[in-house]
């Protein structure tokens, strides 16, 4: 490494010119993400609507959760090339995708949807992620922030189609397959990774990392943890409950504001999914992302209960249906990228990718939450809501007691 630059900490830079194309992989990858949508957000709003269609989208969550570890570990290593994975991962999502237009009870909605379209999601998940975040190394919490937006609000044409004509519902899955063929087929031919330490060279590294204000708000990890060393700390775990917690509300939101049959309030929650997690990102730079993330799970818990208040009321919900769904829209996807960015600020950036796909497949646990979150609302909403409430705001309160890993007990929080 001849030409390379360390920081303060001695994190090593190779600094070089940013190429040209950097936006439009970047956008490349901000459509993948928005193009599997549907298999997450459109199928549980439009099909989990009885114990067939909870647990094929508990099966879906479960492998397109453990499918981004695997994927990310042959990718760093140089096994298996971004394109490989992509292609696999169009190939997938569009098998998934044609699959939810079959009848639930048919054995290829079972093995297409929720086996292979799981896998492929969770490939396109985790490369484009990984993409993004390596050719953005000087803020790549943000900008990973704005892709998996995308993954939020991406359903949300699928579903305006939907509510104008539910008879053609399946058509509109079908649909979605072909531009998810297309728009990942797109992305495989153009998305790579850039040289192992690369640094754009219009921004110093030196320089950003002893940036004071950043450092205020979003601290450096003490230093570089791998996959195993950062399992045996009591911080992966609980960032690992956090998500099993609100991963699971926010796929029950979805369902259950579906269920109201308000599509208006339904879109409204899952394009509010998705933009939030920008913004959240936005604010976690100015402010800290552990603050933020405790008031996000607030948010979430505070849309719970506007959300039972509307159904304890009337089942259309009027218009405290309204609020709920925006409060446990703002809340039901910001933390996503929050919980990603702490892991860089707790356990560096070197390994952060592979380290952020174990606390993500805890999903797997939150796709079988919120189906038993879904199959009580089916006798008593109000009551699943209330558990919903609850498994929100625990965490919320635990938040404040996470400590970066490595620094003394006597430092304060």
């Amino acid at each position: 490494m001849e030409n390379a630059v360390r920081d303060w900490r001695g994190r090593s830079y190779l600094p070089g010119p940013v190429p040209a194309d950097r936006t439009r992989m970047f956008w490349l990858a901000w459509g993948a993400m928005a193009a599997i949508s549907p298999l997450q957000y459109g199928y549980a709003a439009l099909l989990a609507k009885e114990a067939t269609g909870l647990t094929l989208l508990a099966v879906w969550i479960a492998c397109q959760a453990a499918g981004a570890l695997p994927a990310l570990h042959l990718v760093r290593r140089g096994r298996l090339g971004v394109r490989a994975s992509l292609a696999a991962g169009a190939a997938l999502s569009f098998a998934g995708l044609a699959a939810a237009a079959l009848p639930q009870s048919a054995p290829g909605a079972f093995i297409g949807y929720a086996l292979l379209g799981g896998l492929g999601a969770g490939l396109v998940y985790g490369v484009c992620g990984e993409v993004v975040s390596s050719w953005y190394p000087e803020r790549p919490a943000a900008r990973v922030g704005l892709i998996t937006g995308a993954f939020g609000y991406g359903a949300v044409p699928l579903l305006v189609w939907a509510g104008l004509a539910p008879a053609a519902t399946s058509t509109a899955f079908l649909v979605a397959a072909v531009v998810a063929l297309a728009v990942i087929g797109t992305a495989a031919r153009h998305l790579r990774l850039p040289p192992a330490l690369w640094w754009p060279e219009d921004v110093d590294p030196r320089s950003h990392a002893l940036n004071a204000a950043r450092l205020r708000t979003t601290p450096e990890a003490a230093r570089q943890f791998g996959p195993a060393q950062a399992l045996r700390t009591r911080t992966l775990p609980a960032l690992a409950l956090i998500l099993t917690c609100a991963g699971a509300v926010s796929v029950f939101d979805v369902i259950v504001v579906a269920g109201t049959g308000s599509w208006g309030a339904l879109a409204v929650l899952v394009a509010l999914n998705g933009a939030s997690r920008s913004v959240a990102m936005r604010c976690s730079e100015l402010f800290g992302r552990r603050r933020v993330l405790a008031a996000v799970l607030t948010t979430l818990a505070v849309g719970q209960v506007l959300l039972a208040t509307a159904l304890a009321a009337t089942p259309a919900g009027g218009p405290l249906l309204w609020l709920g769904a925006v409060a446990a829209g703002l809340g039901g996807g910001a933390f996503y990228p929050l919980l990603a960015s702490l892991v860089r600020e707790f356990f560096g950036v070197e390994r952060a990718g592979e380290i952020h796909a174990v606390v993500y497949s805890a999903k797997a646990l939150a796709g079988a939450g919120a189906a038993a979150l879904a199959l009580l609302a089916l006798d008593t909403p109000v009551t699943a809501l209330a558990v919903a409430a609850a498994l929100a705001a625990l965490p919320a309160l635990a938040i404040p007691r996470l400590r970066i890993p490595g620094l003394p007990a006597t430092i304060p929080l």
